[in-house]
């Protein structure tokens, strides 16, 4: 008799990211075949999005890029996750203090944080703070407003 192994956890979990991940990139799809087209979007005509009493965002989204403002009051958290989206994180206002790949990195205004794909990452935020986070491919949990992670207290 065979017996049945049980999936290891890593197993698991790499085959419930690959559903989500299908159910994402459907999500996305839709949303940029609808927007796939030339688009000129002043900051000023997209309403800001209050997902908790101290975050804000705004995003444009293109084919395969999503452009994000996001506006974080001092204390802000934005707890641990990770997503299969590349990030580029580019501080115009303010200072982000990162927990990721086992280090503490402190982003200025001016400064540029790559964080790729997949890689866990906490954020507060150590004074008022103006952000631009661009994702390839766009984040179908953002436009679905499918992020309960940000949508929590601080």
């Amino acid at each position: 008799m065979l017996k049945k192994q049980k999936a290891k956890p890593s197993a698991v979990k790499k085959a419930r990211d690959a559903k989500s991940h299908s159910r994402a990139q459907r999500a996305v799809t839709k949303h940029a075949t609808r927007q796939a087209r030339l688009q000129y979007v002043p900051w000023h005509t997209i309403p800001l999005e209050d997902l908790n009493p101290l975050l804000q965002r705004q995003f444009v989204v293109g084919q395969e890029i999503m452009l994000a403002r996001v506006l974080l009051k001092k204390g802000c958290i934005v707890p641990q996750h990770s997503h299969h989206n590349e990030q580029v994180t580019y501080v115009l206002d303010g200072a982000l203090k990162f927990w990721i790949d086992g280090q503490v990195i402190v982003v200025h205004s001016g400064e540029v944080l790559c964080i790729p794909a997949h890689m866990p990452h906490k954020v507060e935020a150590l004074e008022d703070t103006v952000d631009l986070d661009i994702f390839n491919p766009p984040r179908a949990d953002w436009i679905s407003k499918d992020d309960q992670y940000l949508r929590g207290g601080k």
